[in-house]
């Protein structure tokens, strides 16, 4: 009995996997694990809030982005869907951050805001810089990468040299 269930998931699974693939999102999945797990290990390793932020703010992004893409797939429109979405996201990130004590302590400044706060402003905005420039590469390239992962080396290279940046600023 059992290998008869084996035999048939064999042949079941990769059929529903196949059926119900979807095409490329905004920001591939690959992008968001690497970007959590890069959030993860900072935080373990003891690594600056400033950098942690960084890598918070792009996961951010790109979960805005696969979200508001989702909304448009499956036809769900909205006034103002998109400011909604990020407003959202941040106000639920952001706040329990500052509610736990994360942000707002006032040993953990530099430039006079606070370095996680600040970490996830910059890290929204090169992230997103990054997801235009992937845009602009493909676009040059006539729809097509240049090299495989582009999607994902682009963002993660920009916040790895985003990193390095303010490695140096906070030391």
């Amino acid at each position: 009995m059992i290998n008869k269930l084996k035999k048939y998931f064999k042949i079941l699974l990769p059929t529903i996997i196949f059926l119900f693939a979807q095409s490329a999102q905004a920001v591939c999945p690959v992008c968001v694990v690497a970007v959590s797990g890069c959030v993860g290990l900072s935080r373990y390793l003891g690594v600056d809030d400033s950098i942690s932020g960084l890598w918070i703010g792009g996961l951010l992004i790109s979960v805005i982005i696969w979200t508001i893409d989702w909304l448009k797939r499956k036809n769900i429109k909205f006034y103002g869907r998109k400011i909604l979405v990020t407003v959202l996201f941040y106000v639920f990130t952001v706040g329990p951050l500052y509610k736990s004590e994360f942000i707002g302590h006032p040993m953990n400044e530099i430039w006079g805001i606070d370095k996680l706060l600040l970490g996830i402003i910059f890290g929204s905005v090169f992230f997103l810089l990054a997801v235009f420039a992937n845009d602009f590469l493909k676009k040059k390239n006539g729809g097509k990468v240049f090299f495989p992962f582009q999607k994902v080396v682009v963002p993660i290279v920009m916040l790895g040299i985003l990193s390095g940046v303010f490695y140096f600023l906070t030391c």
